[in-house]
């Protein structure tokens, strides 16, 4: 999977790739994952702005990890959740 971080705001969220889908990680200065999620090939600019737009969870940067499929992306996503327990995930989903 191809990897790619940037800061958590507008300007760098632009600079993503849209063309696949991704897990996402949203995490601190010192890279603790505050927030684990997957966005559809097509929406992950739009999935990350909704949360920065939002602003119920706060980060640094945004680490991505391109998929080949949403399920594989889905998949883990569960791994990472279960291992990490990021502070805003809902624990038990």
């Amino acid at each position: 999977m191809a990897t790619t971080t940037v800061k958590f705001n507008k300007s760098g969220i632009a600079k993503l790739p849209n063309d696949k889908p991704v897990v996402y990680k949203i995490e601190t200065a010192g890279g603790k994952a505050n927030y684990v999620g997957v966005a559809k090939r097509g929406r992950v600019k739009e999935r990350l702005n909704d949360h920065l737009s939002e602003g119920k969870i706060t980060g640094a940067a945004v680490r991505i990890e391109q998929a080949d499929t949403i399920d594989h992306a889905r998949a883990r996503e569960q791994r990472i959740i279960s291992r990490m327990q990021p502070k805003f995930n809902k624990q038990g989903k």
